[in-house]
């Protein structure tokens, strides 16, 4: 195999402007195909312009190419059926069911007003019941919490089955049992084969990703390994060295740097 059909994305001098102000800098980047890749930074680094651009959500200069096929060169529902996207701070309509709104990650695989398959009632129960959120199946989104909503739209995005999925601060209001559990189906995908990308402003939880890649003032200063120490140097030096990440029973933990090393 080719190291081109190993990666699920790519990325040559990708530049981005909103507002008539450039947010992306010429941003290159390759993301293997199988792996968890975290994109880490502080606020306005870019984090999240490069992960719509690659979804193909925002107009951009330069090349994409999703499994070595140029982004361009995809119409819609291939797009779709590709990717599965949760994004950050979504607007959904709070008056559809659970279930329904679950519904919407099948609708690349149905024909134009076709009723729903087994196949896809399947799906959408086996994205529920992985989110913890099967039990609300019937409830409208809008009677549901920020937590549990958000519980919610990432199993919409699991029932497209895709084999890239690319998420926007999917922890935003999960308390840490719910983080937890979003780690191990990010995890369970991964040993899927499925591509994920996220954008994370915890550090902690995007240590247990595969790869890292580190961003400031719209371009990427560093990709490599999670567990290297070059990646880690890089996340403290864009946080201007207050945070130190540093080795606690088996696992890398972000501590202030007052704290120092733990014994």
């Amino acid at each position: 195999m080719s190291a081109l059909q190993t990666l699920a994305l790519q990325a040559k001098d990708l530049s981005v402007s909103l507002a008539d102000r450039a947010v992306l800098h010429g941003v290159s980047l390759d993301v293997p195909a199988g792996q968890w890749t975290c994109v880490v930074g502080p606020n306005g680094a870019g984090k999240s312009t490069l992960l719509r651009a690659l979804a193909g959500l925002l107009p951009a200069q330069g090349h994409i190419a999703w499994h070595g096929v140029a982004l361009s060169s995809l119409d819609r529902r291939s797009r779709a059926r590709q990717l599965s996207w949760l994004g950050q701070g979504e607007v959904a309509m709070l008056d559809l069911r659970v279930r329904d709104v679950v519904m919407l990650g099948r609708l690349p695989y149905q024909d134009w007003l076709a009723a729903p398959s087994a196949y896809d009632h399947a799906m959408v129960q086996a994205a529920l019941e992985a989110t913890q959120a099967w039990t609300w199946r019937d409830r409208a989104l809008g009677e549901l919490s920020g937590g549990e909503r958000q519980r919610v739209l990432l199993a919409r995005a699991m029932a497209g089955n895709a084999s890239l999925m690319l998420m926007d601060e999917p922890l935003a209001n999960l308390d840490p049992p719910h983080q937890v559990d979003w780690l191990e189906q990010v995890q369970c995908l991964r040993a899927q084969g499925t591509t994920v990308v996220s954008v994370l402003h915890e550090i902690g939880m995007a240590l247990h990703a595969d790869r890292i890649v580190v961003m400031q003032a719209g371009r990427v200063v560093h990709a490599g390994p999670a567990d290297e120490v070059q990646t880690h140097r890089a996340i403290e030096a864009v946080f201007g060295e207050r945070v130190r990440i540093v080795p606690l029973e088996g696992q890398w933990v972000v501590l202030p740097k007052s704290q120092g090393r733990p014994a």
